[in-house]
């Protein structure tokens, strides 16, 4: 199996002057009342549009925006994108409404090359998109002369901007984002320097079991927080309280002790924690040790623990991180996990981010400029870290080409 980037072209191998270049982005950004909280993606996505523009392409822009129900729900509109990208391109973005429409064509012959480009309404408006249907496909193809992906972030989903149109057309790669996205995770997998650590949270133990399995063998250590921390300290016979735990998880949990141990490698728990009746606390208080008692439930690491993990991290030549340490989105519970993006950007090691919600963390801690590199992708990465194959970019290696 061909991994990374090999057999895949990139958009500096195709000639674009007076080409239609039809650009897949994840343009995919929170809104909040018609406004955009954080437009990162959108930011992410400008290299790509620019050296197209300066090749001379008449761009199409193409995105999805949340998972709208219905047709034409304003609620996932792209048009506050498309005002956004209008504002930071200094140029028309004119936003075109029916993704499926046969005005596209006509709207082309007139496009003021360097001056104006096309951003299509999200394509999750019309059915056939994540039908991944070839007629919808074959509408956008009709038009395209060459085919850029440069949405890592939807390059795991076998939709028809991702996977049926680039199968219909013969130049086909990727952008600057994927690019880099490539390089930086292959980085984790690919001969990484050592000590590396795998720093992961979030909620769920069961969200990380596979990419658990592929690190085990290639990190030096896991560093656990989050509320997955409680389900590994219960398997330890301690007791959390209300806290989150997978019961179903519990054997997996006391397994990964005994196989962490016999590869003699670290496994790193919270020694204590902040806890909390409810996650809205105003705030919390910092237990003794790792024990919680009812009906009390565990919402960020402690002080303690903050130290031990700060140490750890210190030490190490690479990390990953995925994946909060508590509850950062309320500013009582945002300690440790802020603590790990502070210790993070003092480091001068290898140091990336695996999108999601530790993206969002590590933008709300302020220290986001400082990391190695922060994925776009959430789902993508992770997946692409545990061996899965991304139908956004198989579609477009050489061997599957028309």
């Amino acid at each position: 199996m061909q991994k990374g980037l090999a057999g895949i072209k990139t958009i500096r191998d195709f000639e674009l002057n007076d080409k239609v270049l039809f650009l897949r982005l994840d343009l995919n950004v929170p809104l909040e009342d018609g406004k955009i909280t954080d437009d990162t993606r959108i930011q992410a996505s400008l290299p790509t549009i620019q050296y197209a523009l300066e090749k001379g392409a008449k761009i199409v822009m193409a995105s999805h925006l949340g998972r709208p129900k219905a047709a034409g729900d304003k609620k996932y509109s792209l048009e506050p994108v498309a005002a956004r990208l209008t504002e930071l391109l200094q140029k028309e973005v004119i936003l075109v409404e029916e993704p499926d429409s046969d005005g596209i064509k006509m709207l082309l012959t007139g496009l003021k090359k360097g001056y104006q480009l096309i951003l299509l309404e999200n394509v999750r408006y019309i059915a056939g998109e994540t039908e991944n249907d070839e007629v919808f496909a074959q509408h956008l193809a009709s038009y395209s002369d060459v085919y850029i992906n440069d949405a890592f972030g939807a390059s795991h989903r076998a939709h028809a901007t991702i996977d049926a149109l680039p199968r219909l057309m013969k130049d086909r790669g990727i952008g600057f984002l994927i690019e880099k996205e490539i390089q930086m995770l292959d980085r984790l997998l690919v001969n990484p320097q050592r000590p590396y650590l795998a720093v992961l949270g979030g909620a769920k133990v069961s969200d990380k079991i596979e990419v658990i399995e592929k690190l085990m063998d290639l990190v030096d250590g896991f560093v656990i927080g989050g509320a997955m921390a409680y389900t590994f300290l219960k398997a330890q016979g301690i007791p959390v309280g209300k806290s989150l735990v997978e019961v179903d998880k519990l054997n997996y949990a006391r397994e990964m002790f005994k196989r962490m141990e016999a590869r003699n490698k670290t496994l790193l728990l919270p020694v204590d924690h902040v806890k909390a009746l409810t996650i809205k606390d105003a705030k919390g208080e910092v237990t003794v040790d790792a024990a919680l008692e009812e009906p009390y439930m565990g919402v960020d690491i402690g002080p303690k623990t903050i130290q031990l993990y700060r140490t750890a991290l210190k030490e190490a030549k690479t990390i990953f991180w995925n994946g909060p340490m508590g509850v950062f989105e309320n500013p009582a519970f945002s300690k440790g996990t802020f603590a790990v993006a502070e210790t993070l950007a003092g480091l001068d090691c290898l140091r990336i981010v695996g999108g999601g919600d530790s993206a969002a963390a590590a933008e709300a801690s302020g220290y986001a400029a400082q990391m190695s590199h922060i994925s776009t992708g959430g789902g993508a990465s992770l997946e692409y870290l545990q061996g899965d194959r991304l139908p956004g970019l198989e579609v477009l290696r050489a061997r599957n080409r028309g």
